[in-house]
């Protein structure tokens, strides 16, 4: 069986469950309206909008075509799937779901708090994650997008800032001495911060 094949067919129960733990939470969350644009003054002739807004509006999905194969889902023991590298997680996404920077951070919390927290790299060996990588993992299944993944990053370097520390979040995480609590501490205020900002 080739690498790719052991990967559509097995990225699984312990996955399932972390995408299930999101959805639940997104579902928790009250409904959003899109921002609409602020109308321009209008000129002479037809001004359309932007593309993008455009295909949103239709509600049209973009993205790489559906599978028209299912393999049975035979599942890897244990949580395996999280040794696996992050690319593999593409392979478990639906259609990219948007969601806002403070539902961002929260789901990076929650990736942490399910998997724990590590410093000095993206993840461990038995799949705990920094911030960033916890950060990844949600790039990887679908929910949001680099620039909320970077706007999210800006409020917390705008909060470590304000404490008087001149390192990017992800530097601060890998300093020597740093643990779990350290970081969701820095997560919940990046929440509160957030959320005022919406």
């Amino acid at each position: 069986m080739t690498t790719h094949a052991l990967i559509d067919a097995s990225l699984i129960a312990d996955g399932k469950q972390l995408v299930v733990e999101i959805e639940n939470f997104l579902a928790t969350q009250p409904a959003r309206r899109p921002n609409l644009p602020t109308p321009k003054p209008a000129r002479s002739g037809f001004d359309l909008p932007p593309v993008d807004e455009l295909i949103a509006e239709a509600g049209i999905v973009t993205g790489p075509a559906p599978r028209q194969k299912k393999t049975k889902d035979r599942g890897l023991p244990g949580g395996v799937w999280r040794m696996l590298p992050d690319w593999a997680l593409s392979a478990r996404r639906g259609p990219r779901r948007q969601v806002t920077v403070t539902e961002h951070l929260q789901l990076t919390a929650l990736v942490i708090q399910r998997y724990g927290w590590c410093g000095r790299g993206l993840r461990s060996r038995t799949g705990r994650r920094c911030i960033l990588g916890a950060q990844a993992v949600l790039y990887r299944l679908g929910y949001g997008d680099q620039d909320t993944a970077m706007a999210a990053g800006r409020v917390m370097d705008h909060i470590l800032t304000a404490r008087g520390i001149r390192a990017h979040y992800w530097e601060w995480n890998d300093h020597a001495g740093r643990d779990e609590g350290d970081v969701l501490y820095l997560l919940r205020e990046a929440i509160q911060a957030a959320g005022c900002d919406a």
